[in-house]
């Protein structure tokens, strides 16, 4: 019997242009490029060249710092460029895909008769083991520190966020394998959402199941391993998202490295918000091709609303994204007479504006900040939609104190960036609550080092 928990902080922000359950499928274009900057925490050191010829499973650059943790090329193909920014920084490394795919064959395997450590040596050499994290510091895992738990969210709550349910289907066989595969090397926790009801996820095997009753951001890890087994001073716990679950099921059933997903594309600035079956790494380009309302000015963004970062359609689909989003810019909105109108198609969280009154909708929001930076208030506006056992208001004041001893003691190992999301958007003081976070997780980071 699965556990219940109840959250009841948080914000459900309704917006409009959710993804409707029609897939199209995009196929492999020819310009596909793997982006260091999607696994965090991570320094890349770069392992082809231009012009060398790549399988999909072919490692393209390892983590400097753990060279046993390589990054696969999701496509067979010749290397294009090794695209650098600033003191000569990744910032991409391009394939020019071969029509006709080819893979490193790393072999089926049962994980029923591997071990954890067999686990871990298989995810190392097919260059999957990098989209594993980690908390504390919400990086990419480090493979020679053993995890105390794995967590697992299947639950995606953020506004427009896609729905795994629709992705998991015809995956059932490899969740479940990746699952299993998890549960060799450490207890695994599956958190689901109260309304979630596919087989796969609330009948899963070799996992203990959660399921979480409450507004965003109950889907978030962070949140889950808070309300279940809370990180301290010198543990490690690994978090994994659903979509590398079914990579990691695929290496194990097929002995190939497979990452194909499906990627909501979503948002009021979208015609036609569907979802779109391509590969990490894919030109952004070809998922939302033809399918942009440019009627006004749209800011693209891979990910969510809320914790996703602008791109433009020259960018390419990190490891970790599971939808493009479009909406509107609003810098060039007109309000007549501003504040004082009654803005009965806004969305306030403390009734600001009279929108309140016409019950659940959808709301078309933008981009504008409406306000600037101001003094931190302590109003418990942060607690409010922070499920968390921690005081947000005050670790956030440490944090910009440069404290480190009262980060620690006011629970920064147990909190990610993106836990700070729904706090940053109702935050008056118009702080960017996620940078101050990951600010000072990497502070600490440095620190302990």
């Amino acid at each position: 019997m699965a556990n219940v928990i109840k959250l009841r902080k948080g914000l459900d922000i309704n917006l409009k242009g959710k993804a409707q359950e029609k897939l199209v499928k995009a196929g492999i274009g020819e310009d596909i490029a793997l982006v260091p900057d999607g696994f965090v925490g991570m320094t890349p050191k770069v392992v082809v060249r231009e012009g060398d010829v790549v399988k999909a499973g072919d490692a393209l650059f390892v983590n400097k710092h753990f060279p046993e943790v390589k990054f696969a090329s999701p496509v067979s193909g010749s290397i294009e460029a090794v695209v650098r920014g600033d003191r000569r920084k990744v910032l991409a490394v391009k394939v020019k895909a071969d029509k006709e795919q080819q893979y490193v064959d790393f072999g089926k395997k049962d994980v029923s008769g591997i071990d954890g450590d067999g686990v871990v040596a298989s995810l190392l050499e097919a260059g999957l083991f990098g989209y594993i994290d980690q908390l504390p510091y919400a990086i990419s895992a480090n493979p020679s520190q053993k995890p105390k738990a794995i967590f697992v969210s299947a639950l995606r709550d953020k506004p427009l966020a896609s729905d795994f349910e629709f992705e998991l289907k015809g995956n059932e066989n490899d969740f479940q394998t990746g699952l299993t595969a998890l549960s060799r090397i450490a207890k695994t926790y599956l958190g689901i959402g109260i309304n979630q009801s596919a087989n796969a996820l609330t009948q899963a095997k070799n996992v203990e199941i959660n399921v979480f009753d409450g507004p965003c951001p109950a889907g978030n890890v962070g949140v889950q391993v808070n309300n279940i087994d809370p990180v301290n001073k010198g543990e490690v716990v690994w978090t994994v998202d659903p979509t590398v679950v079914i990579f990691i099921g695929r290496l194990f059933n097929t002995g190939k490295v497979d990452l194909r997903r499906l990627v909501a594309v979503a948002g009021s600035m979208i015609k036609e918000p569907q979802y779109v079956e391509t590969i990490v790494g894919a030109k952004i380009a070809d998922i939302v091709k033809g399918n942009i309302d440019d009627s006004r000015k749209v800011r693209l963004i891979r990910g969510n609303v809320l914790t996703g970062k602008p791109v433009s359609t020259d960018e390419y689909l990190d490891g970790h994204t599971s939808e493009i989003t479009a909406i509107p810019e609003g810098d060039d909105t007109d309000e007549m007479f501003g504040w004082i109108m009654p803005r009965m198609k806004q969305f306030s969280k403390n009734r600001s504006y009279f929108s309140w009154l016409m019950g659940k909708k959808e709301y078309d929001v933008d981009c504008r900040v409406k306000g600037g930076e101001r003094h931190m208030i302590m109003s418990g506006e942060y607690d409010s939609v922070l499920p968390m056992d921690i005081y947000g208001e005050y670790l956030i004041k440490a944090i910009l104190a440069g404290d480190i001893d009262r980060m620690e003691q006011l629970g920064i190992y147990e909190v990610s960036p993106e836990d700070f999301a729904v706090a940053e958007f109702v935050d008056s003081s118009k702080l960017e609550l996620q940078k101050i976070v990951r600010e000072g997780l990497d502070m600490l980071r440095k620190e302990n080092a």
